[in-house]
């Protein structure tokens, strides 16, 4: 029998910043997947005390390998990459997965070949979890990278200005270093596998070639376990059963909310507070009608594209994106009708023209303006697959069961002399109970609530950013956690839009919510928001975070999180006695060990 020598435990203790990652990786998972953890880590240090090393390496040199990083707001990078690291594994080749704020930055110099999986989101920013990699390749302690092969796949929506901008610049930015592309840059739309599928076949079948020619051989290497997955995903979602469809704001309120719940019972999904549940919505058929009408077509009319023949109408309404503007769609229209003005605005001189572009019209808008003549064929291909909505789950499975609660602000609105809608939130309000949604669980594991249930949280959640906190105030008051928490809730009206209103005072009430400060921007001359509250409660606000707090912000990215952002760095500076620049940093710090969390769209 082999001995093993028992560490000196106070010798190897981790630094703070070190446990705060090892205990965020191990959350949620179960007792079966944490003594796999142990014994795998049994034997990594067996090796390391064989070998008189804790990390594989021989001289201080990284072993050949593939590294795959990726960065994700959403999960679609995450899922691209996991898929990425099982095909490699699969074939023998030698690979490790890493999350972008778990790669070790001091490795960069290091790595042979590396394969970066990053989406971009909001106006052309990194993914949380990656903006102190993507800061530190972008800035000047970046390594010079001459022996480094790499490859970049971007992940952006085409409804938004800064397409895959955060991908490009990876890409630049590491050939700037030195270093050589083994696959050329890909970006992805929200059709990500169209793109990856055969990105991830060019950069499997070169890296085979680079290890093979660095006499590295193909074996299996199990990097980690594989937990038991319902059966049940974004590819084979649940059709799960509506159990109520309530309108959670007053009838003269301005936009119509609704409290969702719908049942899991019999699908083997697991979710956490935190996470998002997926929709796969369809198009209302109104709006499928208004498409037929203005293009002159025959919804009966068969189409054949990818080897696919289906109605028109099922094409509109069912299978394309008809509800959000794109740069290929209004390339493809500019194209059709011949229409000047629109490939003006394509093009980078005219960014703000087409980012105004995309904030106001809907496809709909641009067809009645801009007149063409379309074959059915060229309009499918034109048009974008739809693609699921994500919503922030407002509710904890200890406190609900087998349910999920969503809050749905719904899209409906007068706009050009006619009516427009979303995709999915026409679905869901238009469900009644006992109705069926196809749904599924997207994690977001930068969303969490701390594992040490007596850290106090801060919770910015104005509109229906909200629904996530709910779910947090539920899951603690369930578990019995110590700490206290503080919801920063804001809407229009206190009368018409105070969303659950009758719940935060109960939480008041039991204790399970411990501080609530308000902000409603038009029931006053001067339109005050959840910022302008951060601001004013800033003495305690800073005490909170010095103690320990972890704080939360969900909602809107284009605005909202941008201003709570600034108001943060104000109130870290003026009662912390700092300069912006050491606030912003400190704040940067935070958003790194994960007490600083945002789910923002």
């Amino acid at each position: 029998m082999n001995s093993v020598v028992v560490p000196n435990l106070s010798a190897a203790s981790l630094d703070a910043e070190k446990l705060a990652l090892l205990a965020r990786g191990m959350e949620g998972l179960s007792a079966a997947q944490l003594y796999w953890v142990a014994a795998w880590s049994a034997e990594q240090a067996v090796q390391a005390q064989r070998s008189g090393s804790a990390v594989v390496a021989v001289a201080g040199k990284t072993p050949d390998r593939m590294t795959i990083v990726y960065g994700s707001q959403t999960g679609n990078a995450k899922r691209i990459a996991e898929q990425l690291a099982r095909r490699s594994e699969a074939a023998g080749l030698p690979v490790r997965l890493l999350r972008a704020d778990a790669y070790p930055q001091r490795e960069l110099a290091l790595e042979r070949h590396l394969v970066i999986v990053i989406s971009t989101q909001g106006d052309g920013e990194p993914p949380d979890d990656a903006r102190g990699l993507f800061e530190f390749i972008a800035g000047k302690r970046a390594p010079k990278l001459p022996a480094l092969r790499f490859a970049v796949l971007g992940l952006g929506d085409s409804s938004y200005p800064q397409f895959c901008v955060i991908g490009r610049q990876l890409d630049a930015r590491l050939a700037e270093l030195g270093g050589s592309r083994f696959a050329a840059l890909g970006e992805a739309d929200v059709e990500v596998e169209a793109v990856a599928t055969p990105w991830a076949e060019q950069t499997l079948e070169q890296v085979r070639e680079l290890l093979k020619q660095a006499g590295t051989p193909a074996r299996v290497t199990p990097l980690h376990a594989v937990p038991s997955r319902s059966s049940q995903s974004r590819e084979q979602p649940f059709m799960a059963t509506v159990l109520a469809n309530q309108r959670i704001v007053a009838r003269d309120s301005e936009r119509d909310v609704r409290h969702i719940e719908l049942s899991l019972e019999g699908s083997g999904l697991r979710y956490e507070p935190g996470d998002a549940l997926g929709v796969w919505p369809r198009n209302p058929p109104a709006l499928v009608e208004q498409w037929l009408d203005a293009l002159r077509f025959d919804g009966a009319l068969k189409v054949t594209h990818q080897d696919r023949t289906l109605a028109l109408r099922q094409w509109l309404g069912q299978e394309r994106e008809i509800t959000r503007l794109n740069r290929p769609f209004i390339a493809a229209l500019a194209a059709a009708s011949g229409d000047g003005g629109l490939t003006r605005v394509l093009q980078p001189e005219h960014a703000a023209e087409f980012a105004a572009l995309l904030a106001v019209d809907q496809p709909i808008d641009l067809l009645h303006r801009h007149p063409a003549t379309w074959q059915p064929e060229m309009l499918v291909a034109a048009l974008r697959p739809l693609a699921p909505r994500l919503y922030s789950i407002a509710s904890s499975p200890k406190a609900v069961g087998e349910e999920v609660h969503l809050t749905v602000a719904v899209v409906d609105y007068e706009a050009h002399g006619s009516a427009h809608w979303g995709a999915a939130s026409d679905l869901l309000a238009a469900t009644d109970e006992d109705g069926r949604l196809p749904v599924f669980i997207e994690p977001n594991e930068r969303f969490r609530l701390p594992a040490d249930g007596s850290r106090d949280i801060i919770m910015i959640g104005p509109g229906t950013g909200v629904a996530p906190f709910r779910a947090f105030v539920q899951e603690r008051r369930e578990s019995g956690a110590s700490g206290r928490n503080w919801l920063f809730f804001g809407n229009r009206h206190f009368t018409s839009d105070f969303l659950y209103q009758v719940e935060w005072q109960q939480a008041l009430k039991d204790g399970s919510l411990h501080r609530l400060d308000l902000a409603f921007s038009r029931d006053s001359t001067d339109k005050t928001y959840v910022q302008q509250r951060l601001r004013e409660q800033g003495a305690e606000l800073h005490a909170w975070l010095k103690a320990g707090a972890n704080i939360y912000v969900c909602g809107d990215s284009s605005h909202m999180a941008r201003d709570v952002h600034a108001a943060l760095i104000d109130v870290i500076a003026t009662y912390g006695s700092q300069s912006p620049d050491v606030a912003k940093a400190w704040l940067g710090e935070l958003l790194q060990q994960g007490r600083y969390a945002r789910d923002v769209y």
